[in-house]
């Protein structure tokens, strides 16, 4: 953030000085201009070529806006083209270069210089992407239809001995399978194979192994922003089947997909290392509530992390404005991990109410642990790329620091499946954790 607001305010200065001089002296200055947008260029090369700059996706429109105003510039000194002096003009030119500097460099603001969290565990991490075909179910949001396509992504602990536990991640409602790197890294580390699935054209985009890139389903956003259980329980309850019969469809192609590859003597480490008869999901939001829909739907599921995420799956029906619950016992370990979002408001929303009830169980595999100073996003890895994007979807700025809400995170995930999974227990965790 500090590079970007010092590369911003230069160009900003430069920019109102050399206006600056052209009202001076009544003159547009034009030779100046097109020497110092040349440098300003490369200086910017400079930086990026010697890795002062960490080059990346978000310094594309910068480099595209300064190697453009470059080459006009080099074309003009080559035609040595004047331009008359007119003040309204100049004025005009220079607001217009302003606004451009700030689009040009929105990019690096929104997603500045992070530092990845490092991982705790011995193994060093290595990671694939593959795309699954589901040759069973047909594409629902696609206008061409086709087969399901899902492409994810595996962490894994490299040159291990033996098999490991299989923990599988479902994002939110418009996230990506990325969501939360640090914590497969983290669970890679101490001996786990992670798989993190995009939800195709129910995720902000999707990048197939073959690079293709699906966006998200505009129908599917529309239904997202439209749901509200307070006021239209019954077609909130149509969102949610629909949601969760699309979500655990994936989540159950995926687990089955990996396990026949494991079971079949696939070589690739990836497989060779899953062990069949460990496994866990987990997931945040829209996801959470799909892997606790997959945990009491498949029986060789044996823990399920949800990062504040309510039981959709539980719902089986509306009866006078109410939703109707699943009134069987969830079969088995839980943990429940939320924020400031959703904590305060557990016993006021409709769609948490399972949640609520589950506080007070007495359930001794049923977990609930409160982060405290927290938002929704802050469980998610966005928080450590996008500061700023994270507070504007929290509605509000985290009072608890990032890295110490996922470094806890990924410990609480660590330890909970390290009991369930590994049989290294008990599992414990804090009421409340934070400020």
């Amino acid at each position: 953030m500090l590079k970007t607001s010092i590369m911003f305010f230069a160009l900003v200065g430069i920019e109102i000085a050399l206006a600056l001089k052209s009202i001076h002296e009544q003159a547009v200055c034009q030779n100046l201009k097109n020497y110092v947008r040349i440098a300003e260029f490369l200086v910017f090369a400079s930086l990026a070529l010697t890795s002062v700059i960490p080059w990346g996706f978000q310094w594309y429109l910068a480099a595209i806006y300064l190697a453009a105003r470059a080459v006009t510039a080099l074309v003009s000194i080559i035609k040595r083209k004047e331009r008359s002096y007119r003040a309204k003009k100049l004025i005009f030119y220079t607001a217009g270069a302003l606004i451009l500097v700030f689009f040009a460099l929105l990019p690096a603001f929104l997603f500045p210089e992070y530092h990845i969290i490092p991982v705790t565990g011995e193994y060093k991490v290595g990671t694939a992407t593959y795309t699954y075909i589901d040759e069973n179910r047909l594409e629902t949001y696609a206008d061409a239809g086709g087969k399901r396509q899902l492409t994810v992504s595996f962490y894994y602990p490299q040159a291990m001995e033996g098999r490991c536990p299989l923990a599988v991640f479902s994002h939110g409602g418009m996230g990506i399978r990325a969501s939360n790197t640090s914590l497969y890294h983290e669970l890679a580390s101490w001996g786990y194979v992670v798989c993190s699935l995009d939800h195709t054209y129910q995720c902000l985009y999707s990048r197939d192994a073959g690079g293709k890139i699906t966006f998200i389903s505009r129908d599917y956003m529309q239904d997202l922003s439209r749901e509200d259980a307070e006021a239209d329980p019954e077609k909130s309850f149509e969102y949610y089947s629909e949601w969760m019969k699309i979500r655990m469809g994936d989540l159950d192609f995926v687990i089955n997909y990996i396990l026949a590859q494991a079971a079949g003597g696939n070589e690739e480490e990836v497989y060779r290392l899953v062990d069949g008869n460990n496994i866990g999901v987990m997931g945040h939001s829209l996801g959470g509530a799909a892997a606790l829909g997959i945990g009491r739907a498949r029986s060789d599921v044996k823990a399920v992390m949800a990062l504040e995420s309510p039981f959709m799956f539980d719902i089986i029906g509306v009866e006078k404005g109410e939703f109707i619950w699943n009134e069987a016992d969830y079969p088995i370990a839980v943990l429940n991990v939320y924020s400031d979002s959703a904590w305060p408001l557990l016993d006021r929303r409709r769609q948490y109410a399972e949640n609520y009830r589950l506080l007070a169980a007495a359930d001794a595999d049923t977990f609930n642990a409160y982060i405290k100073g927290a938002g929704h996003f802050t469980l998610t890895d966005l928080a450590l790329r996008s500061p700023l994007l994270a507070r504007i979807l929290n509605g509000r700025a985290a009072t608890t620091e990032t890295e110490y809400c996922l470094k806890t995170v990924n410990r609480l995930a660590l330890d909970f499946f390290d009991c369930y999974l590994k049989g290294e227990g008990p599992f414990a965790c804090e009421a409340v954790y934070g400020n």
